[in-house]
């Protein structure tokens, strides 16, 4: 069997290459000189007044108030309400945003520096993860879901240093929790061990000091 090559299709393929090692370079370069952060991640639709995003606002004022710079997907809901927590902490605020539909601006509490725009979702997983020393996720959708079982993946598989990831609202995780262990577990798709590398609960000091505690002990460490 004879395959047509389709000339426009190879080129495009190969300028996109350059295009992803632009965002590569961006990233790194701007993101070098941003200190030890920790991930914060959750719905862009929990908006002000809600109690996950005033958990938000608390939980990143807290780790801010350590030193921590506050690393998040740079648009509305607990992502605006982590970068205000940040900001009212006189911390350092970061925001990756991503090329979408239905979050065209940046929040209003990210850092002019620290703005950056990404076409591509998988560049911009590998600058949340390579920058933090820790990650805390919040009630959210399929985008939040994903980075949390990405990070889970690639601790599972040796794939990154192990770092504290603290589930906030007990309410709204403790099914998803029931089911790894219930139905997941029981089938024997994941271990004992691996739900251990996730912590819930609805104590910001509770994550402050775990994240607070891992850094000290692993100071040296970046990943990728």
């Amino acid at each position: 069997m004879e395959f047509q090559t389709d000339t426009a299709l190879l080129t495009s393929d190969s300028w996109r290459v350059f295009r992803i090692l632009s965002e590569f370079v961006e990233g790194f370069e701007t993101m070098t000189d941003l200190g030890p952060s920790v991930s914060i991640f959750g719905s862009a639709r929990l908006q002000p007044g809600t109690p996950y995003y005033q958990l938000a606002v608390d939980v990143a004022r807290q780790i801010a108030g350590k030193g921590f710079a506050i690393i998040t997907g740079g648009g509305p809901g607990i992502m605006e309400a982590a970068n205000q927590g940040a900001q009212e902490a006189q911390g350092s605020s970061c925001g990756l945003c991503v090329d979408l539909p239905f979050e065209a601006d940046p929040n209003d509490y990210i850092d002019s520096k620290y703005t950056l725009r990404f076409r591509y979702f998988f560049v911009r997983k590998v600058m949340f993860i390579r920058y933090a020393q820790g990650y805390v996720f919040l009630p959210g959708g399929f985008g939040t879901l994903d980075e949390l079982f990405e990070a889970l993946t690639l601790i599972q598989t040796r794939k990154i240093h192990p770092f504290p990831i603290y589930l906030m609202g007990k309410n709204y995780w403790s099914g998803m929790l029931g089911w790894l262990q219930e139905t997941a577990m029981a089938c024997g798709c994941i271990d004992k061990i691996d739900l251990e590398l996730m912590q819930i609960t609805d104590d910001p000091a509770e994550v402050v000091n775990g994240i607070e505690c891992h850094f000290q002990r692993h100071r040296s460490v970046r990943n990728f």
